[in-house]
C-alpha cells in the first residue's frame, strides 16, 4: 500500500519534464533514430548515453528560467535582452519547429494510409490536423497533460523487440560506452540529426513556458526554492531519461533487425515498420502506426504550443493552454496557423520520412544559437537572481554548445566540400 502511494505521489510530481521528454521522442525522433540504426548498426548507440546529461542540463536551465522569472524563455530575453537578440531566436525558431509539425502531420498521414492503402495519405494528414485543432482549442490544459502523460507509455515497445532477437551484449556494450565516428557526409548528417531531435529548440520553449503554466495551477504566488528546484530537476531527469532509454532502443531494435536484413536506406513508412517484426510479426504495421500517430499526437500540441509562446510573449498577447479560446485568441490562432502551415508542406513534394530527418538535421543546426542564448540568461544575476547556473551545469551547457557546433560545422563543411 505505501509502494502504491509513494508511485502515485512520483506520478503527480511528474508533469512538463515526462511529457517533454516523451514529445522528444516525436516522429521526426523515431524516424532519425530508425534511419541511424538502419544505416550504420549498432555504431550510434553512444550517442544515447552522451546526450541524457546534455540534454538534462539544458531542459532543466530552460526550466528554471520559467521557475525564476515566472516567464517563458521570450518573455526573460523581451525583458532583459535588447529586441535584435529576441527577432534571432524567432528567426532560427520559426521554420524549423513548421516545418517539423508539417514533417509530423505527413508521418501520421503516411502510417494512416498503410494500414488503409485506398485511402490517400493526405486526406490522413487533413483528418489528424482537424482533430489536433479541435483537442487543443477545446479540451483544458489539466486534461491535454493527462493525457500526454499515458500517450508517453506507446513508445515501451521498442524495449521489448531486441530481446527477442540473438544479440551480442558485449559488442552492444562496446558500441555504447566507446564513441564511432565516421567522418563523412552521411554519417555526420545522421549525428547532427540525432542531436538535433534528441535536444530540440522546440522544447527549450515548451519547457519553460509549462514551468510557469504549471505553478499557476498550485499557488498564486510561487515562491521558489531548494525544494521547488529539487522537484523540477526530478521531473527534468525522469523524463529525459525516458526520451534516452526509447532513442536508445529504437537505434538498438533497427540496427538488429534492419541492419541485419540489409536495409540501410529508410524511404518508406513499411520499411521504418519492418523493424517491429520480430514482436508483432504481420501486425507490425499497426503498432508502428499506432507508435507513430500516438507520439504525433503527443507532439504537435507541444511544437504548436512552443510556437504560439513564443510569438504571444514576442507581442505580449494573451497566452495559455489553461486559457479558454475566447480569453487568449490570438495564443489560439497562432496554434491554428501553425498546423495548417505545417499541412502545406504536405505538398513540397518530399517523402515524409526524409522530411522528419530532414527537420531533425535543421534543429541541430540552429540549435546553437539558442543553447549560447540560454547559457547566458542562465548565468545573468540580474535575470536569475541566486539561482545562476552551477559550476556542474555550465561545464555540460558549454559541452552541448561545442559538441552540437562542432557537429554542424563539420556538416556544413562537407556538404560544401562534395564529399
Amino acid at each position: 500500500m505505501k509502494k502504491t502511494n509513494a508511485l502515485q505521489r512520483f506520478w503527480k510530481v511528474l508533469g512538463p519534464g515526462l511529457i517533454t521528454g516523451a514529445s522528444d521522442d516525436d516522429p521526426s525522433g523515431i524516424a532519425t533514430y530508425s534511419q541511424a540504426g538502419a544505416a550504420f548498426g549498432l555504431t550510434t548507440l553512444w550517442t544515447s548515453l552522451i546526450a541524457f546529461p546534455l540534454m538534462a542540463t539544458i531542459q532543466q536551465m530552460c526550466a528554471k528560467i520559467g521557475l525564476v522569472t515566472s516567464q517563458g524563455l521570450t518573455g526573460a530575453l523581451k525583458k532583459h535582452y535588447p529586441r535584435p537578440i529576441l527577432y534571432l531566436m524567432l528567426l532560427f525558431s520559426f521554420p524549423a519547429i513548421v516545418m517539423n509539425i508539417g514533417a509530423d502531420i505527413a508521418g501520421m498521414g503516411a502510417v494512416g494510409n498503410l494500414l488503409f492503402p485506398k485511402i490517400h495519405a493526405i486526406y490522413f494528414s487533413i483528418f489528424f490536423t482537424i482533430l489536433l485543432l479541435f483537442l487543443i482549442i477545446y479540451l483544458p490544459y489539466q486534461k491535454i497533460a493527462a493525457t500526454l502523460k499515458y500517450l508517453c507509455m506507446v513508445l515501451l515497445v521498442y524495449l521489448i523487440v531486441p530481446f527477442l532477437c540473438h544479440q551480442d551484449w558485449l559488442d552492444i556494450a562496446k558500441n555504447t560506452v566507446i564513441p564511432t565516428i565516421q567522418f563523412n557526409k552521411e554519417f555526420i548528417s545522421v549525428l547532427v540529426g540525432i542531436l538535433g531531435t534528441t535536444i530540440s529548440p522546440y522544447l527549450f520553449f515548451w519547457q519553460a513556458s509549462m514551468e510557469v503554466e504549471e505553478m499557476s495551477h498550485k499557488k498564486k504566488h510561487l515562491i521558489v526554492d531548494k525544494k521547488v528546484i529539487q522537484n523540477m530537476q526530478q521531473d527534468v531527469d525522469f523524463g529525459m531519461s525516458f526520451s534516452g532509454v526509447v532513442m536508445f532502443f529504437i537505434i538498438l531494435t533497427t540496427g538488429t533487425v534492419l541492419y541485419k536484413a540489409g536495409i540501410h536506406q529508410i524511404d518508406t513508412v513499411e520499411q521504418a515498420a519492418a523493424a517491429l517484426k520480430p514482436i508483432a510479426g504481420n501486425f507490425a504495421y499497426l503498432l508502428f502506426a499506432v507508435g507513430i500517430i500516438g507520439t504525433g499526437l503527443l507532439a504537435i500540441p507541444v511544437l504548436s504550443g512552443s510556437l504560439s509562446y513564443i510569438i504571444t510573449e514576442t507581442f505580449g498577447w494573451q497566452q495559455g493552454l489553461d486559457k479558454k479560446f475566447q480569453e487568449a485568441k490570438a495564443f489560439y490562432i497562432v496554434m491554428a496557423i501553425s498546423l495548417i502551415l505545417g499541412l502545406s508542406l504536405n505538398y513540397i513534394g518530399i517523402s515524409p520520412v526524409k522530411a522528419l530527418i530532414y527537420t531533425a538535421i535543421l534543429y541541430g543546426l540552429t540549435a546553437p544559437v539558442l543553447i549560447a542564448i540560454i547559457l547566458h540568461i542562465s548565468n545573468n544575476k540580474k535575470v536569475m537572481g541566486e539561482f545562476t547556473n552551477s559550476r556542474k551545469s555550465n561545464i555540460l551547457g558549454f559541452t552541448t554548445l561545442v559538441i552540437m557546433t562542432s557537429a554542424s560545422v563539420v556538416l556544413i563543411y562537407l556538404q560544401f566540400a562534395g564529399n
